[in-house]
């Protein structure tokens, strides 16, 4: 039997609009239980307390508790592949670092693809590293610190809390952009490293904030430049690269949100949207900045700046680690 064109076109357009009502009925559902928030490191780390901040908050307006589940080994990456495998629909997360969803991927042989197999939600805090040395290297600038390195290839040490760390692979970039030949000296963590800094046993390190501000501030160090292009609000008196005459050498430490590919969209969204909320609260953006964080711009909020972030980080880095030949351990 020939249907009337005209039902005929009503019954199309409501086929059509299906798919856009179930999208919108999920979003209206979600969440109705838990969502777990994977971080991908032991308790008390960095990630972790930054992502503790986010859940804490984010409970009340998702009306579900958001919990913290730690899952440690492999720099990240089992956590990460644990990401991967659950269930798409928004229950489960990872709170990780540029560790883990950057550099592993160049130093494992993972079982997924660290950019395709994860969606971006939001990109919540950085962390653009200091570049610091021992009291006894009589540079006073930044210009003077590469000129003082590069007069003493064979005794200029870098410290750093491990290969394949980011204070590591900043050298790498260093060495690349200046023609540095420098000493690696890695050490099990980043406490003994800035120990020994302290204790003139090495030269400098390249490293976050947050494991050098109390001798920054005491001026048991020397502070040169903040890699990154404009100054650090937990920093304020430290110049950046660009005013320092290193233009471009930029290095931070960054955590993000992501969830698995083939979440829905409206279900990103929803949590891209409570998560913004969260980094524009006042008490929010204190306890960040006390932990020497910045956080990004809102049109850096977004989850379309973060999968592009993301990508370029990945093309940014992944050569320096590989022409390295840096493997996890």
């Amino acid at each position: 039997m020939k249907l009337p064109r005209r039902k005929f076109l009503r019954l199309v357009a409501g086929a059509a609009a299906l798919p856009a009502m179930s999208e919108m009925a999920r979003a209206q559902a979600y969440p109705s239980r838990q969502v777990t928030m994977i971080v991908p490191f032991a308790a008390g780390g960095q990630s972790d307390i930054i992502g503790r901040i986010l859940a804490e908050w984010m409970r009340t307006p998702l009306g579900q508790p958001v919990v913290i589940e730690n899952v440690g080994g492999a720099g990240g990456s089992i956590a990460v592949g644990r990401l991967v495998r659950a269930a798409p629909d928004g229950y489960t997360n990872s709170f990780g670092n540029w560790g883990a969803f950057v550099a592993n991927g160049a130093m494992y042989d993972l079982p997924y693809n660290p950019l395709t197999d994860v969606e971006a939600v939001v990109l919540a805090a950085e962390s653009p590293l200091l570049i610091v040395s021992n009291k006894s290297v009589p540079a006073n600038n930044l210009k003077e610190l590469i000129a003082w390195l590069k007069a003493n290839p064979d005794k200029a040490t870098q410290g750093t809390g491990g290969a394949g760390t980011p204070a590591h692979v900043a050298g790498l970039l260093l060495q690349k952009e200046t023609g540095l030949n420098l000493r690696h000296v890695p050490y099990r963590g980043t406490g003994p490293a800035v120990q020994d800094l302290l204790a003139g046993q090495i030269n400098f390190m390249i490293e976050s904030p947050s494991a050098l501000l109390p001798h920054v501030r005491s001026g048991a160090i020397r502070t040169y430049a903040i890699a990154a292009k404009k100054r650090s609000g937990a920093v304020p008196n430290i110049p950046s690269v660009d005013e320092a005459g290193m233009s471009g050498f930029y290095f931070s430490t960054w955590n993000g949100m992501f969830v698995p590919k083939g979440t829905p969209s409206s279900v990103i969204a929803r949590l891209n949207a409570v998560a913004v909320e969260a980094l524009a609260d006042p008490v929010v953006r204190s306890r960040l900045v006390d932990l020497a964080q910045e956080i990004p711009g809102r049109e850096r909020q977004t989850p379309e700046a973060l999968r592009a972030f993301h990508k370029a980080e990945i093309e940014k880095w992944w050569p320096i680690i590989k022409a390295a030949n840096i493997k996890g351990e």
